[in-house]
C-alpha cells in the first residue's frame, strides 16, 4: 500500500537551446540515480537522501544544428552507457563515469563541484536516416537495443554501435481478444460504447503500414510486447539470449480492446497494465494466458475521458503492488493491484468527497499537480517517491513523496495493534487509542541515525503495540511510544555491521535477519528491547541461505527458503530477562518442510494457531494460558505472489487452495493476548477486489468445508478510495487510510495528507455467527465488547442488515410474512433480536431501524422483536420519555390511532414539552 504525504518536491532542470519541441525526452532511474534526458542536454541527479545534480552533458548550437535535437533515448540495465537518438537520426553513445570526489552533508556545495562525468563514446548516423521513419522508444539488454519503426519494423543496435538490421514480426497465432471479459466486480466504469469493461472482439491482422509506438520489454519473463499506432497490442516470446537472436523474436498473442496507446508490465505479478484512448487502464494477468482482470478509471469519481484524456504513462512501484497512472489532459492516479484508488491529483469533485473542494475561479496559487497532463513518471527503487513530468514542460521534474504501510509480507513481522505507515525518513503512526477519531503523527527518525542509514527499510511493531524497531541500511533502532525514546547501538562500529533484512519481535526480544557480507551468508541475531549493544546479543543463528519470508508466534520461528523449503525453530529462554541478568537462548529446529510445486514463490506466510472447541477446553478444565494451547502451531497460511491464498499443513506438507486475487490477510485467532480480542471467533480475513472476507474456524472431520470456512460480506468492504492497513481486536474495527489534500496559501500544490478511517466489523461478525447457529458465541461476542462508544451503533446495524435482507427475501419470493414461522427453526431476524433482547439499548435500536425502513414492513419487524406497545411501556417504565414518543407513530400505524393518542396522552401528563405530539395524534 502506497499513499502520498507531503507537499510535492520541484527538482529544477537546466535551461536548453531553445529547442523546437518543449518535452522532456526520456526519464530513468536506476541505483539511486536519476537520468533525464532534455532535448537539447542530459542531467544525472543523485536520488539519495539528497538530491543534488551530479553530471550533465550539454550539446552545443552546431551539434544541435547538425544532428538534430535529442528525440529517444535508452539508458543501459548496468548504468554505464546512455544511447540517444536524434530528430537526424544519429546515435550517439554517452559513457557515465564517476570521480573520487564526495559530496560534503551540511553546507554548502563548491559550484561546478560534479562527480559524474558523462563523456560522449560514439556518434554515428543510423542506416534508416534517410527513410523518412519515425522511431518508437528503444528497449534493451546489456547487449542490444531495440527500437521500432513506423513501417512496422524492428531494428536491433549493438551497445558497441553496430547496427544488426531491421526484421518484421509474424501476424500473432491467437487473438485473446475473444476470450477476454471482465468477470471481477470492482471493475468501475458503465458498459457501453467507449466506456471501460467493453472489450473489442476485433480479429483483424496486424497492418504491415500501423507504426510501432512503444516497446515494453521484461528479461525476467522473456517477453516482449509490441503496441502499433492503431491500437493494437502484441506478446511477443524472447529467447534466453535476450534481443540478440532477433529472429527468435515470435509473436504470440493479440492483447488489449484495440484502442491501446500504452502499456507497462509488472514482471513479479506478472500482470500487464494497458493504458487505451478511453482514459482506461486495462489488467492481464500473463500467468493465465493473458487474461483480462479488470479495468480501473476515475468514472466512478465523476471524471470521463474527456476531462482527462487517454492514458499517456503508467508506472509500476518496485514491489508490483501498485501503479501509477497518467492522463494526457490532466493529472495522475496511484492504484492498488485489486482497485483501490490510493492517490489522485485530480481533485475530487462532490459533497462526499475525503479530497478538498473544487477550487472557486477567484482563487489564485492553487492548482492542482499535473494540470496540464503527465508525459513521464518513475518510481524509485524503494517506492518513496515518484517523479512525473508535467506535458510539455522541460524545466522541473515534480516528485511526490510516498509512504508504505507494514503489510505483512516478506521478512519483516506484522501488528493489529498499530498501524505504521513508513517513508524514506519518518514513520506516520496511527494513533488508534481512541476509536472514535483516528489520528496519525508524524514520527521523524534522530537524525544521527538516518543521514548515515538512509532510507528505512524495515519497520515492524512489538505485540503490545509499545514499541516499533526501525531498521535502515545498516543497524537498527528502537522506539519506546510511552516515553517517548529511542534506542540505539552506542557503539556506531556495531551498527555498521549489520545490514538489516527483515526484523520480527519475540516478546521483549528483537529479532534481526542480517546479511554478513564478509562471508555472503545470513543469520539470526536475538537482542533485548532494552539494550542494542554486542555485550547484550542473546544468540546468533546462521541460516541456510537467504530467507524468502519468516514469521513468528509466541516461541516458535518460521524461516522460509528458495524454491520452498520451510524451517520451523522453537526459541527456549533459560532465565529472567532483565538488564542486570543476561539469560541464556537456545534455538533448535523442530521441523523442516520441502514443498514441491510448481506455483508462484510466496510473498508472505503466518502461523495458524491451533484453535479448540470451547466445549473441550470447559470439559477438560484448560485455561488460555496452558501449554496445551500454546503448543507448536500445525498449520500456517500461504500468500503467493500471484495473489493466491493457502493454507498448508506442516505435518504432512499438503497444501489446500482457498482462494485467489488476494492484496493482504490478518490472522486474527490466537493473536491477541487480552481477553477482550472480539475477533477472536474468526480465523483471518483477505482483501482484494472483492473487498474483505471472512474465514472461521471450521473444526470437524472436515475442517476446509468451504461453504462454512468462507463468508464474504459486502458490509465490511470501504470505499474504493479507503485501503485497510490493518485490525484492532480489542475494538471490533478495521482501520484504512486514504488521501486529502489541503490547500494553504502561497503554496503552488497542495499538501498531500493521509486520513486514517475506522470501520466496524462487529456487527458483520455477530450476524455470520447468527446465521451458523452460534448463538451462544454471539452474546459472548457482544458482551466483550458493550463498553465500547460504537456498539449502540453495531447494534443498529445488524438489525437493519438483516431486517433489510429480510424484506429483499421477501420481495424475491413475491410472498409477505407477517409473523414468526411457528413450530419451525427461528429466522435470522428472530435470532437477532433475541440477541439484542439482552442489551439495555435493545429499545433505542428497534425503534431507530424502524424509523430507517419503509412503513409498510414495520409488522415483519415487530412481529420479531415484540409488540410496539409492550416496548413503548417498558420505555415508559424505565422513564425513557423520548425513546417512547418515538413509538408513537410506529403505534399509530401497527394499532391505530386510538392507541396511539393514549399512548401521547400518557407522555403529556408526566411532561408539557411532549404537547406538540398530542396535538399530532388528537386533531
Amino acid at each position: 500500500m502506497y499513499m502520498a504525504y507531503g507537499w510535492p518536491q520541484v527538482i529544477p532542470l537546466e535551461q536548453g537551446l531553445c529547442p523546437t519541441s518543449e518535452q522532456i525526452v526520456y526519464l530513468k532511474l536506476v541505483n539511486r540515480l536519476l537520468l533525464v534526458v532534455a532535448p537539447s542536454h542530459l542531467e544525472l541527479w543523485s536520488c539519495s537522501q539528497h538530491k543534488v545534480r551530479l553530471g550533465k552533458y550539454k550539446r552545443d548550437a552546431d551539434s544541435i544544428q547538425r544532428e538534430g535535437e535529442n528525440m529517444k533515448a535508452v539508458w543501459s540495465p548496468d548504468a554505464k552507457l546512455i544511447a540517444v537518438l536524434t530528430s537526424s537520426f544519429f546515435l550517439h553513445i554517452f559513457k557515465v563515469q564517476f570521480t573520487e570526489k564526495k559530496i560534503q552533508i551540511g553546507g554548502k556545495q563548491p559550484s561546478g563541484l560534479f562527480l559524474a562525468t558523462i563523456s560522449l563514446l560514439l556518434s554515428e548516423q543510423v542506416p534508416f536516416a534517410k527513410k523518412d521513419l519515425t522511431v518508437s522508444n528503444i528497449v534493451s539488454d546489456n547487449k542490444h537495443m531495440l527500437l521500432g519503426l513506423s513501417d512496422g519494423s524492428l531494428y536491433t543496435i549493438s551497445w558497441k554501435g553496430e547496427f544488426c538490421g531491421a526484421f518484421e514480426l509474424d501476424s500473432p497465432m491467437h487473438d485473446s481478444n475473444k476470450v477476454s471479459e471482465l468477470s471481477h466486480s470492482l471493475d468501475n466504469g458503465v458498459s457501453s460504447r467507449g466506456a471501460p469493461g467493453v472489450v473489442s472482439t476485433s480479429t483483424h491482422n496486424t497492418s504491415q503500414q500501423s507504426a510501432v509506438i512503444q516497446l515494453e520489454l521484461s528479461l525476467l519473463l522473456r517477453l516482449l510486447f509490441v503496441l502499433y499506432s492503431d491500437g493494437q497490442l502484441v506478446l511477443c516470446s524472447v529467447s534466453k539470449k535476450g534481443l540478440k537472436q532477433s529472429e527468435l523474436i515470435k509473436a504470440e498473442t493479440r492483447l488489449g480492446s484495440g484502442d491501446s496507446v500504452c502499456a507497462s508490465i509488472a514482471s513479479e505479478q506478472q500482470i500487464l497494465a494497458v493504458g487505451t484512448r478511453r482514459g482506461v487502464v486495462e489488467l492481464y494477468d500473463l500467468a493465465e494466458s493473458a487474461s483480462l482482470i479488470r479495468t480501473v478509471s476515475l468514472y466512478d469519481w465523476g471524471y470521463s475521458m474527456d476531462d482527462t484524456g487517454p492514458v499517456s504513462c503508467i508506472a509500476w512501484t518496485p514491489d508490483n503492488s501498485a501503479f501509477a497512472v497518467g492522463w494526457k489532459l490532466r493529472g495522475l492516479t496511484v492504484w492498488s493491484v485489486s482497485g483501490c484508488r490510493l492517490m489522485s491529483t485530480i481533485r475530487q469533485m462532490g459533497l462526499s468527497s475525503v479530497s478538498s473542494p473544487v477550487v472557486k475561479p477567484n482563487q489564485d496559487c492553487k492548482f492542482e499537480p499535473m494540470m496540464g497532463g503527465t508525459s513521464l513518471m518513475q518510481w524509485d527503487e524503494y517506492g518513496y517517491r515518484l517523479y512525473a513530468i508535467e506535458e510539455r514542460c522541460i524545466e522541473r521534474i515534480v516528485a511526490f513523496s510516498f509512504g508504505k504501510c507494514c503489510l505483512n509480507r516478506g521478512v519483516s513481522g506484522t501488528t493489529y495493534v498499530r498501524q505504521v505507515i513508513y517513508g524514506e525518513d519518518r514513520l506516520l503512526v496511527v494513533q488508534s487509542e481512541d476509536t472514535d477519531e483516528l489520528k496519525i503523527f508524524h514520527l521523524n527518525l534522530p537524525v544521527s541515525y538516518i543521514s548515515q542509514n538512509w532510507p528505512v527499510q524495515h519497520v515492524v511493531a512489538s505485540k503490545d503495540g509499545m514499541y516499533l524497531a526501525v531498521a535502515g541500511l545498516h543497524g537498527l533502532i528502537l522506539y519506546d511510544i510511552r516515553l517517548k525514546k529511542w534506542r540505539m547501538f552506542g557503539d556506531i562500529s556495531q551498527e555498521q555491521k549489520i545490514q538489516c533484512n527483515g526484523l520480527l519481535w519475540l516478546g521483549k526480544i528483537v529479532v534481526v535477519c542480517n546479511y554478513v557480507d564478509s562471508s555472503n551468508t545470513y543469520e539470526l541475531l536475538f537482542y533485548p528491547r532494552y539494550h542494542l549493544d554486542q555485550s547484550s546479543l542473546l544468540g546468533r543463528k546462521t541460516l541456510l541461505a537467504k530467507p524468502m519470508v519468516m514469521d513468528v508466534y509466541q516461541d516458535y520461528i518460521l524461516v522460509t527458503y528458495r524454491p520452498f523449503d520451510v524451517h520451523i525453530f522453537h526459541v527456549k529462554l533459560s532465565g529472567e530477562l532483565t538488564p542486570s541478568r543476561t539469560p541464556d537462548l537456545q534455538l533448535s529446529t523442530v521441523r523442516e518442510l520441502s514443498i514441491m510445486t510448481a506455483k508462484s514463490h510466496p510473498s508472505a506466510m503466518r502461523f495458524i494457531p491451533d484453535q479448540l472447541p470451547r466445549e473441550y477446553i470447559l470439559k477438560n478444565h484448560i485455561s488460555s494460558s496452558s501449554d496445551l494451547l500454546a503448543r507448536e502451531p500445525a498449520r500456517c497460511l500461504i500468500l503467493r505472489v500471484n495473489g493466491e491464498l493457502s493454507l498448508l499443513d506442516l505435518d504432512d506438507g499438503r497444501e489446500r487452495e482457498l482462494t485467489d486475487s488476494v492484496e493482504l490477510f490478518w490472522v486474527t485467532c490466537g493473536q491477541s493476548e487480552e481477553k477482550t480480542n472480539l475477533i477472536e471467533e474468526v480465523s483471518w480475513l483477505d482483501y482484494g477486489h472483492r473487498g474483505m472476507q471472512v474465514w472461521y474456524p471450521s473444526p470437524g472431520v472436515d475442517p476446509f468445508k468451504q461453504e462454512d470456512f468462507l463468508q464474504l460480506d459486502p458490509e465490511l468492504e470501504f470505499d474504493r478510495e479507503i485501503y485497510p492497513l490493518g485490525l484492532l481486536p480489542n475494538a471490533g474495527v478495521v482501520v484504512g487510510v486514504s488521501q486529502r489534500m489541503s490547500f494553504t496559501s502561497g503554496t503552488e500544490f497542495p499538501c498531500f495528507e493521509p486520513s486514517p478511517q475506522a470501520q466496524t466489523i462487529l456487527h458483520c461478525l455477530l450476524r455470520h455467527l447468527l446465521q451458523r447457529d452460534k448463538s451462544e458465541e454471539a452474546l459472548r461476542l457482544a458482551q466483550l465488547s458493550a463498553e465500547k462508544p460504537h456498539f449502540s451503533h453495531c447494534l443498529e446495524w445488524l438489525l437493519f442488515t438483516v431486517f433489510d435482507a429480510e424484506i429483499s427475501r421477501q420481495n424475491s419470493n413475491k410472498s409477505q410474512v407477517s409473523g414468526p414461522k411457528g413450530g419451525g427453526k427461528f429466522s435470522l431476524l428472530e435470532k437477532t433480536c433475541d440477541l439484542i433482547k439482552n442489551f439495555p439499548e435493545y429499545l433505542d435500536v428497534v425503534v431507530s431501524v424502524a424509523r430507517k425502513t419503509d412503513g409498510r414492513h414495520w409488522a415483519n419487524l415487530f412481529a420479531a422483536a415484540g409488540r410496539s406497545t409492550e416496548l413503548f411501556e417498558e420505555c415508559f417504565q424505565r422513564r425513557w420519555y423520548r425513546t417512547a414518543a418515538c413509538y408513537i407513530l410506529v403505534i399509530a400505524k401497527l394499532e391505530g390511532p386510538a392507541v396511539s393518542q393514549y399512548c401521547a396522552l400518557r407522555l403529556l401528563q408526566v411532561n408539557t414539552c411532549w404537547q406538540p405530539l398530542m396535538n399530532l395524534y388528537m386533531n
